[in-house]
């Protein structure tokens, strides 16, 4: 049940309910709180009733829950960007880190065209600030951000004509500022994000400087990012959360004097608490000398699922710039949620005293769904908001509810998402479904593909549907990302066929045809069938791998259902740099297939993971290649 104000089990008091950080969470004697105490607009509510008289707050009680809060307010329009401030106090920066944070997450790397996909919806979403990446990490990196820049920091979007502000992350040094500058520099907006560690632990165990000397580098190489044209630097503290706050104070003070134009707080190893991320806010704006000519922003980790709390708390004490990913990905426990940060500001306008986003909400569902398929990160049924289950009800009493009135149990429409429940429009689709029908069901699905991608899809429907009596939303979908969201083909199935069982050997037998067009076929043998179509298919590309991971789920329920399978591969690929840590670590590349048969979607799976590997290794040795011959002329 969600912990809002409106689930309360009785009359709520304000000494209960108006603040809604639990009192198990707040030391004693800790006055500060990231939501405000009673409020007289709860009245409007009915909520401000008191025990003093118990009829007048049963009938405030039924009265509240008479109406649902939808999240449906309409909102001002997004203000002229400019770097360091932001004419209406009420809006929120969206900062969203999906392609470089996000992309850290084990099995989540994507390849550049498929950034630039990513990208592009993300400006569709309308967040402010999208980091592309970290250019210094590798050239396949470096050139993604660029191309991202060139593209979609250059490109109007929706009614308003927004254009993102692009931005590449670096660590203090110059050499990862000039690689970030380099990047982004061709995006209409440009910015350079750059960090250094200020815990003590970090500080002492990682970095091995003085606090005196991280103030130096800081202040240093700020300002260096100034000195190169960028007019917008962001700088964050690493490890924030268990800094010093008198130092944190001091280093933020002179990073301003150097030209830092927003200042992010992150807690990086989401160790904090909400009232404690809320206050560090509030003390960072109330003592930071200079804090008026810079905007102030969170990072939050997941490491205690605490990220979306305290990214709230963090806007509402006064930070008016929100990092966030897509389906909350990111390293370990991942990071706050866009979906659930959005939809809370969305939902919780008034409690949150007026604060806005610029997000169209209509593309969080796409957004979310192009996420998982490109990076292979898949959300858990419960998720909030974009969860399978998010929008499902299944309780007798629920379902009842839900008949006579949605807004009993649904806080948010699924419209304000973009979600459109099965069957809206009562087209069902079969074999004997055309083009047209097709057509509408993606259209009401929210998927937009070009004539050519249709009918790539359109040919594997047929397939499918001469094979099923019906075809569900749940397959078109499942097809539809075999189909259209995988990386660039060098390697594509022709034909697989196997045999199993307990009277003898396993073997498979599969023809791929190349990138030259040419047809190779190879055999094996195997414990099972897919291990023998998987040697068969390294025998053909012969590219050293690892396979880390093996799953597949039917899309629907019947025996008739398409298999979805997803791998993760590790290869010979080293080139990457970690963002924090600086050391090469090999990257793990993930791969998606769906068909009717098993073995089938098994070998999809595993050539799109392969394709992907094989489009950064290219993209590495075209990088190097470009890199030597314009030594070779320098040195001539």
């Amino acid at each position: 049940m969600a912990s809002s104000l409106l689930s309360c089990p009785k009359p709520c008091s304000s000494s209960s309910s108006a603040n809604p950080t639990s009192t198990l969470l707040r030391p004693r004697g800790q006055t500060f709180s990231p939501f405000p105490a009673a409020d007289p607009r709860f009245s409007s509510h009915g909520l401000a009733a008191t025990a003093a008289n118990p009829s007048a707050s049963r009938r405030c009680y039924h009265r509240a829950f008479a109406r649902p809060v939808r999240a449906s307010m309409a909102q001002p329009r997004r203000p002229e960007y400019v770097p360091n401030r932001i004419d209406d106090p009420n809006y929120v920066r969206i900062f969203d880190t999906t392609l470089r944070d996000g992309e850290q997450s084990p099995g989540a790397t994507m390849t550049s065209a498929e950034k630039l996909v990513v990208a592009r919806q993300l400006a569709r979403l309308g967040v402010d600030i999208i980091e592309a990446g970290f250019p210094a990490s590798s050239p396949d990196d470096l050139d993604a951000v660029r191309s991202i820049a060139i593209e979609v920091g250059n490109t109007p979007v929706g009614e308003d004509g927004h254009v993102p502000v692009i931005c590449g992350l670096s660590r203090c040094n110059k050499r990862d500022i000039d690689a970030a500058w380099e990047a982004v520099r061709h995006a209409r907006r440009p910015r350079i994000h750059t960090f250094i560690a200020t815990s003590e632990i970090h500080m002492q165990h990682k970095l091995r400087k003085t606090p005196e000397q991280v103030v130096a580098i800081a202040k240093e190489m700020v300002a260096y990012a100034r000195s190169l044209g960028c007019p917008d630097v962001e700088f964050s503290p690493e490890d924030a959360g268990r800094s010093n706050r008198e130092f944190l104070y001091h280093i933020l003070e002179e990073v301003i004097k150097a030209g830092a134009t927003t200042l992010n707080i992150p807690d990086t190893v989401g160790y904090t608490l909400p009232y404690e991320f809320g206050k560090l806010i509030a003390d960072i704006k109330a003592n930071t000398p200079g804090i008026e000519n810079a905007i102030i922003s969170t990072h939050c980790q997941n490491d205690l699922g605490l990220a979306t709390a305290n990214t709230l708390a963090g806007a509402h004490a006064g930070a008016r710039q929100l990092e966030v990913t897509i389906n909350g990905i990111g390293e370990r426990a991942g990071n706050a949620s866009l979906e659930e940060v959005v939809m809370a500001i969305k939902c919780r306008r008034e409690l949150l005293g007026g604060l806005y986003t610029g997000i169209n909400t209509q593309h969080i569902t796409m957004s979310s769904k192009m996420v998982q398929e490109h990076s292979g990160l898949h959300v858990q049924p419960h998720k909030a908001i974009v969860g399978a289950n998010a929008f499902a009800h299944e309780s007798g009493i629920h379902q009842d509810g839900m008949l006579k009135y949605k807004g009993t149990y649904e806080i948010i429409s699924p419209d304000d998402i973009g979600l459109t429940r099965a069957n809206e429009f009562g087209i069902v689709l079969g074999k004997l479904s055309g083009r047209h029908a097709v057509r509408s069901k993606l259209v009401e699905l929210g998927y937009e593909i070009t004539d050519k991608e249709f009918e790539d899809f359109f040919k594997r429907y047929k397939e499918v549907a001469e094979k099923k009596k019906r075809v569900t939303d749940e397959d078109i979908e499942a097809l539809l990302s075999d189909e259209i969201f995988q990386p660039k083909v060098f390697w594509s199935l022709a034909d697989v066929q196997a045999t199993c069982g307990t009277l003898g050997l396993s073997t498979a037998t599969v023809k791929l045809i190349g990138p030259d067009g040419e047809e190779k076929i190879a055999c094996a043998v195997g414990t099972g069938p897919v291990d023998a179509a998987y040697k068969a298919v390294d025998e053909i590309i012969q590219i050293p791998t690892v396979l880390r991971e093996y799953s597949m789920t039917s899309v629907t329920e019947g025996i008739d259902a398409i298999a979805t399978t997803r791998v993760v591969v590790t290869g010979d690929v080293s080139a990457s740099k970690h963002a924090l840590t600086g050391h090469s670590f090999s990257r793990a590349f993930s791969g998606s297939g769906a068909a009717l048969d098993i073995v089938v979607s098994s070998v999809r799976a595993y050539l799109s993971a392969l394709n992907k590997m094989s489009s950064f290794v290219g993209a590495i040795k075209a990088s190097s290649e470009v890199s030597e011959g314009q030594r070779v002329q320098t040195t001539e």
